[in-house]
């Protein structure tokens, strides 16, 4: 369908809490409005499919009421704000929770995305209506799951709305101030499609309909990427119960598999000599074990954080569908558990229902710098674990289970969700995700070297000049490797 507004406005300006409801979800009612802006390249047209960015869970939805700004508005009363208005329409203030924390409450690059502002389908006349009698409505699924009436639930008028923001600039005609959502925003996913419709007694706009889909594109890792914790969790899905055992696993940076399947046949040792070579010389975890040595395992970091334990927040917090479960019961293929307990030995951190759990949803480890339960049985499993103690005291003994897909210490290493683990009987290393293809090929390339000198060492040849390998064995090495003996596994 065509743009409700053409051209496209010179700026959207959004109000952060309007709202008593909202206030009251939220706790906190504001003493005056606060704002975010919104590229003009995030408006879109009822009927357009809204893209999740890839790698995002948390997308939700925001119903509202849109004011069009008719005449050029700089320094006016809040008594003739309302005068500069020509049209209201409806719009959805899409945001994804997994990148607000990237912009400090700018909300850029979590509500500033391609077809993140639908507006329309119709124009109200902002001349024909009492602004007192709009009301706003949501549906999603065509379950209506917003509804507030601006002469109920305001807390800042229209008109007072546009003499503040005239204050300090000036607002041009076909601007677009989305003026906030009630309570009932919450999570949607692909295959979903939300409405939005504004009304004044008999005038409506129809409903903006917006199907959302799955973006077919990935998302480059350049800057910030997704990350989810509790706290996002539950801003986003806001006074809706988030539903626990349907929780997806974030997306983590795009390592490309290959690269992942590569680090997996390299020694952790090799690994770390590169890394260092990069100036990266913090990236070796300290003091851990492993169960089952003969295991190799590589994968993405899940992280999950301990707190020292205290009776009355072990009781909020330690039982139920806790933070330890959610983060085994959202494990992902080829994810790695990574759990910060403080090199707290005094108690487990993981037993052996939860490491089968954990075996079935795919993961590809379990690293604790605690101690670890049941060892037993969980080195039965054949699931590769990495552990500093062994320990049969239960969680609640030392730890609170606190959060989620946090940054972590584990170790003594700084740890982020989407960071590649590998592990081996020589300990753990962790490769940043934008370091890993780089890593990958130079670690490979020197354990090829290494296999060629151990064949040379083994035939009794000095190790001068060839350790590492100098000019003099270079054509050598290059023979060798056209030969087909640099396809030796070491």
């Amino acid at each position: 369908m065509g743009a409700v507004l053409d051209p496209p406005p010179s700026k959207i300006v959004a109000v952060h809490l309007n709202y008593r409801s909202r206030a009251a979800e939220r706790g906190r009612e504001p003493a005056f409005p606060s704002y975010f802006l919104k590229p003009p390249s995030s408006v879109a047209a009822s009927g357009d499919p809204l893209a999740r960015p890839a790698g995002c869970e948390l997308l939700a939805f925001e119903g509202e009421i849109a004011l069009v700004i008719g005449s050029r508005a700089r320094s006016v009363s809040p008594e003739r704000g309302w005068e500069h208005v020509a049209w209201v329409t409806a719009a959805n203030d899409f945001g994804v929770y997994d990148l607000r924390y990237a912009d400090l409450g700018s909300n850029l690059r979590s509500k500033g995305s391609d077809g993140f502002t639908p507006l329309g389908p119709a124009l109200l006349d902002a001349r024909q209506l009492d602004r007192r009698s709009l009301t706003v409505r949501t549906w999603v699924n065509d379950k209506l799951v917003q509804e507030a009436s601006v002469g109920d639930e305001l807390l800042f008028d229209f008109g007072l709305i546009v003499a503040d923001l005239s204050r300090l600039m000036t607002l041009e005609p076909g601007d677009v101030i989305l003026t906030g959502t009630p309570t009932g925003s919450t999570v949607v996913a692909p295959g979903d499609v939300v409405e939005v419709e504004v009304s004044a007694g008999e005038l409506t706009t129809g409903r903006l309909r917006t199907p959302v889909v799955d973006s077919a594109e990935p998302l480059d890792a350049i800057g910030a990427m997704p990350r989810v914790d509790d706290s996002a969790r539950a801003a986003a899905f806001g006074a809706a119960a988030a539903p626990t055992e349907t929780l997806a696993a974030p997306t983590p940076a795009d390592v490309p598999p290959e690269i992942l399947e590569l680090l997996g046949t390299l020694s952790t040792a090799t690994i770390a000599h590169q890394l260092r070579k990069k100036g990266y010389d913090s990236t070796v975890m300290e003091d851990l074990h492993a169960l089952r040595p003969e295991l190799h395992m590589v994968g993405r970091a899940r992280t999950l954080s301990y707190l020292p334990f205290r009776e009355d927040l072990f009781e909020a917090r330690g039982g139920g569908m806790n933070a330890q479960k959610r983060a085994i019961d959202t494990l992902g293929e080829g994810d790695v558990l990574v759990i910060g307990a403080r090199r707290e030995h005094g108690a487990g951190t993981i037993g052996d229902i939860l490491a089968l759990r954990a075996k079935l949803r795919g993961a590809a480890g379990v690293i604790t710098d605690g101690a670890l339960r049941d060892t037993a049985a969980i080195a039965a499993l054949g699931l590769p674990t990495f552990y500093a103690a062994s320990n049969s005291a239960v969680l609640g003994r030392r730890h609170v289970p606190w959060e989620t897909d946090v940054a972590i210490a584990c170790a003594g290493v700084l740890v982020e969700p989407g960071d590649v683990v590998v592990g081996d009987r020589d300990g753990v290393v962790l490769v940043p995700p934008h370091l890993a293809a780089e890593v990958a090929r130079d670690a490979a390339e020197q354990e090829r070297q290494e296999r060629f000198v151990a064949e040379r060492v083994a035939a009794g040849e000095s190790i001068d000049g060839l350790y590492p390998i100098g000019p003099r064995w270079r054509d050598a090495y290059e023979s060798w490797c056209a030969a087909g003996g640099s396809d030796a596994h070491a």
